[in-house]
């Protein structure tokens, strides 16, 4: 990826490694690149997650944008995809999104959407490093008449609801649902949205404090909302990450629903429907080999990309694709949306068990889930750079691959958004896949720390 943005835009600790300064400056050269050149005023709208630094982002952002005279409009806080949804429907020229989605609160990010509501292509991305590292354009400052303004919105979440509202033909009165919201993004939206559709609701992770989200909570630590649903005899749990573009759930007996499992019994409800264009999900090389066998079986194809979901709805509008994500609960259902949304991937969810009749233990027992290991390595910044060129690393991962043969596989691979090496095995024996798993780590951990 680039200098400035991985997999996901550009991210890092907020006020050392992601700081003002840079926000201000990502926000000029934004407003150059994604903007007409006869265009005298852009509009760009700017959300937050919930976490403490999104202030200081926010307000950056505004005062570069501002500088080079494009008018601002300030949502507050709401979902990732809700900013994707309005940029469009207020006819924006671009929004920003200040998150660092599943990451600690420390950590903060900034996501760039064109006007259609796409996230920014690569090329785009490398216009603006261009610009903030390079120094190849030099935005202009305006003054007086000329500089942007700044304005908040008054009704940015009640729209992006009622717009998840309309993907969904039934009612739910009766059901109950458990939202875990992660102390973020979901927490301004999540109740009202499934109070709304007739679910009795059980919320847990509304509080955010600053300092919280994602804190023992959400999508990445979903054991919370297993036993809570349990404890509240609850007929399904929603777990959404930080900025509400993530879903995992958990079913009626506390049993974990991953991304995989959701895509599969979402894919097969609408094949059943006759609403699959082509028949095909698009995933990622991360997917678990249970899926492709849930494919094969139902006669769905598969379409396999590199991971992030940037890839999978690259893939998806290249060929006309209507559904695909990632394991991790990225789900896109590009009918009704431009990238991943959470709130929508649980009210796709609901719409299948209504017009099944089934709970979600059954359908999602239409994937069975092969054994999957996956342990992160934290390695340096240098160690992540040269890991596409160590040698060592190369023949481990060779011989785990010569041991399972066609029983497994391994995939190792660095984060796009993490100081992280990501390593994954997949096989009938799962003693033999950790152990193996364990000796690429070990060699990982001698060469990149």
């Amino acid at each position: 990826m680039g200098r400035l943005f991985g997999t996901d835009g550009a991210r890092g600790v907020a006020n050392t490694e992601l700081t003002s300064e840079l926000a201000m400056k990502i926000g000029r050269a934004a407003a150059m690149v994604l903007t007409d050149a006869e265009h005298s005023r852009p509009k760009v709208l700017i959300g937050t997650d919930t976490r403490l630094s999104g202030d200081m982002l926010k307000a950056a952002l505004a005062a570069g944008l501002c500088s080079v005279g494009a008018d601002v409009l300030v949502l507050g806080v709401v979902p990732t995809p809700a900013v994707a949804y309005l940029v469009k429907e207020y006819g924006y020229d671009a929004g920003i999104m200040v998150s660092a989605s599943h990451n600690p609160y420390e950590y903060n990010g900034i996501k760039i959407f064109q006007g259609d509501g796409y996230k920014l292509p690569d090329a785009l991305e490398e216009e603006i490093e261009a610009i903030i590292l390079d120094e190849t354009k030099v935005p202009p400052k305006k003054t007086g008449a000329e500089l942007g303004r700044c304005r908040r919105a008054s009704s940015a979440q009640a729209d992006y609801i009622k717009h998840i509202l309309t993907t969904s033909e039934y009612r739910y009165n009766g059901m109950k649902v458990a939202l875990d919201c992660a102390n973020g993004s979901a927490s301004t939206t999540a109740e009202k949205l499934f109070e709304s559709l007739g679910c009795d609701c059980y919320i847990m992770g509304c509080e955010p404090n600053g300092e919280n989200i994602n804190d023992n909570c959400g999508s990445t630590h979903v054991e919370s909302l297993q036993k809570f649903v349990l404890e509240n005899k609850c007929d399904v749990g929603f777990a959404f990450d930080g900025d509400a573009d993530r879903l995992i759930a958990v079913d009626e007996n506390g049993n974990v629903v991953d991304g995989d499992k959701i895509i599969a019994l979402c894919a097969l409800d609408m094949k059943e429907t006759g609403r699959l264009k082509n028949d095909t999900a698009v995933v990622t090389v991360m997917s678990n080999m249970g899926f492709f066998k849930f494919a094969e079986e139902n006669g769905i194809h598969c379409e396999k990309t590199k991971v992030g979901d940037r890839y999978v709805l690259e893939n998806m509008r290249e060929n006309g694709h209507i559904i695909g994500g990632e394991q991790s609960g990225h789900v896109i259902f590009l009918d009704y949306a431009t990238t991943g949304d959470g709130q929508l991937t649980a009210v796709q969810i609901l719409r299948a068990i209504k017009r099944t009749g089934k709970n979600l233990s059954e359908l999602a027992s239409v994937m069975e889930i092969f054994p999957q290991v996956l342990k992160n390595v934290r390695v340096s910044n240098f160690g992540k750079a040269r890991f596409n060129d160590d040698e060592e690393i190369k023949i481990a991962i060779k011989e785990a691959e010569a041991e399972l043969g066609d029983t497994g596989r391994v995939l190792v691979r660095v984060s796009g958004t993490e100081p992280l090496v990501r390593v994954m095995l997949e096989g009938k024996d799962e003693k033999q896949i950790d152990r193996l798993a364990d000796e690429i780590v070990a060699v990982v951990k001698d060469r990149l720390i």
